[in-house]
């Protein structure tokens, strides 16, 4: 039947027409922001989850940025203890040369009071944003360093931070607050360094830093009337403090080591999470591309197929003629 009150081809043609606008514009919004799940009408489960993703690898930013925070402590810290190695190493040298026959003690001795001088320079300079873990003036004991390691998120849901601890009390070079806590200011019994300790105790100090609890051996510094012994037993107490200086170096090189080994994976993992964010929301624009074009097209039949229902009413006049 034909009528002119309801012309069911337009509203037909008017109802495609609505449809494929509505896609195209969908796929114009997705090429615009390049997503295909943008807001949580998308898709909700994947919105939901890129979302807390995305909220996860920001905080995986701010982490990546305290392990660099921290590597720049912990390289200071080495680069400083590896310095007061080769010092230790120097007066070492010097004090086998006061070993010698006929040698000057007191010129020596300057030459040893430079390089202890050159210690403390070393350890007081290796400041890195306020913290120094070869120098301490406090107090208390030097306790542990912690590095903000990783975020975590369990499978439950719950997220928690995971930190690189260091041990600062065993990096303590000086310690003008107890000389007992620091390497170089320390007391060593050179009698228990011998193959067959002889039950007498003999203290050295290699630095004296004028700690409120001082040391109570003798300050390793040599003079005409230092003996044979006494220099040998400096020597052994500065090898077992060069011992004791590269055991800590060595613990820091494995900090270090660890940090370095941390910021990759987490440079890693963020580059992941995107990776995997970018699969569930992210529009493929090669097919949306394609899909515009379609719609395009099929915008315009539904235009003209629109307008030729339209026409039709107008032919019925003929039919009156």
């Amino acid at each position: 039947m034909t009528s002119i009150m309801t012309n069911t081809a337009a509203m037909a043609a008017l109802q495609t027409l609505r449809t494929i606008n509505s896609d195209l514009e969908m796929t114009q919004a997705r090429i615009s922001s390049g997503y295909r799940v943008e807001t949580a009408s998308d898709n909700a489960a994947y919105w939901s989850i890129a979302t807390t993703m995305r909220s996860d690898n920001k905080a995986l930013s701010t982490v990546s940025d305290a392990l660099g925070l921290g590597a720049a402590k912990v390289d200071v810290a080495y680069t400083g203890m590896n310095s007061a190695i080769d010092v230790v190493d120097e007066i070492k040298s010097k004090l086998v040369a006061a070993a010698e026959p006929g040698v000057d003690k007191d010129k020596i001795n300057s030459e040893l009071t430079e390089l202890k001088n050159q210690l403390v320079s070393i350890t007081e300079s290796a400041s890195f944003s306020g913290e120094n873990w070869l120098y301490n003036t406090a107090t208390a004991a030097a306790g542990t360093a912690s590095i903000v390691g990783s975020f975590n998120r369990s499978s439950a849901g719950n997220v928690s931070i995971a930190t690189l601890d260091v041990t600062i009390s065993s990096t303590i070079l000086i310690d003008t607050a107890d000389a007992n806590r620091g390497i170089l200011t320390t007391d060593i019994d050179a009698d228990q360094l011998l193959d067959s300790p002889t039950a007498t105790p003999s203290n050295y100090f290699l630095i004296n830093a004028s700690s409120t609890v001082a040391a109570t051996g003798t300050e390793i510094a040599l003079s005409a009337a230092t003996t044979d012994v006494e220099v040998e037993e400096m020597i052994r107490v500065v090898d077992s403090i060069m011992t004791t200086l590269t055991d800590s170096a060595s613990d820091l090189g494995a900090i270090n080591s660890r940090v370095g080994m941390q910021e990759t994976f987490v440079s890693n993992l963020m580059d992941s999470i995107n990776k995997g964010v970018g699969r569930l929301v992210d529009a493929d624009m090669s097919e949306e591309s394609t899909r515009l074009t379609a719609l395009q097209t099929q915008q315009q039949l539904g235009i003209q197929a629109l307008s030729i229902a339209n026409s039709s009413s107008q032919n019925i006049l003929s039919l009156f003629r």
